[in-house]
């Protein structure tokens, strides 16, 4: 799956003022992405605010993506939720062809066993020839799903092709990365470990802050799979700051301000998320001025 290597950025959905879908306002995002030099992009994850949207309106999502895109880079689409029988169904009933990949977040607040995440991953891989990829991501799920259970399920299905890593745990990560096969992929869930997992010998990341700044952020991914460690770095520590503020009042709700602030998109949110604070956004507006300076 070399087409997933590098900087996928996880897609907001943007929202009128009376929260409808702003299909024009994720067209743009889409090409700021793509002219931003992102190599991938996924659609309806967690920042997309995938649950709070019903079926017809995910189809307007993946129907506008899709045509924004042109055909021009991969696409991932995430399918996931706690009850199996129903991603399975899911699953199966979407097969496009406009999709490289499925991406798939670890059953949330069940709290299966890892035999439960196993069997529900197995489950997934049957049903489906797409590749998938697994999305640990406990700080949301309530459990973590351990390297065994991933590495497991990564020997016993060829289409389980990666994961998307969001422990936060940099151990955890180099220990799938030291026992995993060559081909599996490890993808930074956390824009914050991106650099350093991509540095432990990692395919890339899907990463949050790389829609709002995809030029400066792919570019720190590239130089660290290109091992040019000092510049990677200073592209890092010239975006930490916003690593952590956007996540500070919940996602998307920083990265829309950020947007937001761009022009791009209004930052409306979905109950129960709220819109960023004042303060917030006062916070992330002193973050993204230097950058918008170096990008017009």
């Amino acid at each position: 799956m070399e087409e997933l290597q590098g900087t996928g950025v996880a897609l907001v959905t943007p929202f009128n003022k009376d929260l409808s879908i702003d299909t024009r306002a994720l067209t743009r995002i889409v090409e700021h992405c793509i002219d931003g030099g992102v190599d991938y992009l996924v659609v309806l994850g967690t920042t997309g605010e995938m649950v709070t949207l019903n079926k017809a309106e995910k189809m307007l999502v993946i129907e506008t993506v899709i045509k924004a895109n042109m055909g021009r880079l991969p696409l991932v689409l995430g399918i996931g939720g706690n009850s199996t029988y129903r991603i399975v169904d899911e699953i199966k009933s979407f097969e496009s062809e406009h999709f490289s990949a499925i991406l798939s977040v670890s059953p949330y607040y069940n709290k299966p066993t890892q035999e439960g995440i196993y069997q529900h991953f197995k489950a997934l891989a049957e049903v489906t020839k797409k590749p998938i990829l697994m999305y640990n991501v406990p700080g949301r799920t309530g459990s973590n799903m351990l390297p065994e259970t991933s590495l497991r399920l990564a020997r016993d299905f060829e289409n389980i092709v990666g994961i998307k890593e969001a422990s936060g745990d940099i151990v955890q990560v180099q220990q799938l990365l030291q026992r995993k096969n060559r081909d599996f992929m490890v993808i930074s869930g956390d824009d914050i470990t991106a650099l350093s997992t991509v540095l432990a010998g990692g395919a890339g990341v899907i990463s949050v802050l790389g829609q709002g700044l995809p030029h400066e952020f792919s570019r720190m991914i590239r130089a660290g799979l290109e091992r040019k460690v000092d510049e990677a770095y200073r592209l890092h520590y010239a975006m930490q700051d916003g690593m952590g503020l956007i996540f500070r009042e919940g996602n998307p709700a920083g990265i829309k301000a950020i947007f937001e602030i761009m022009g791009l998109s209004s930052a409306e949110v979905r109950l129960p998320l709220v819109e960023a604070s004042e303060g917030l956004k006062k916070d992330i507006t002193a973050f993204v001025k230097p950058f918008l300076k170096i990008t017009a």
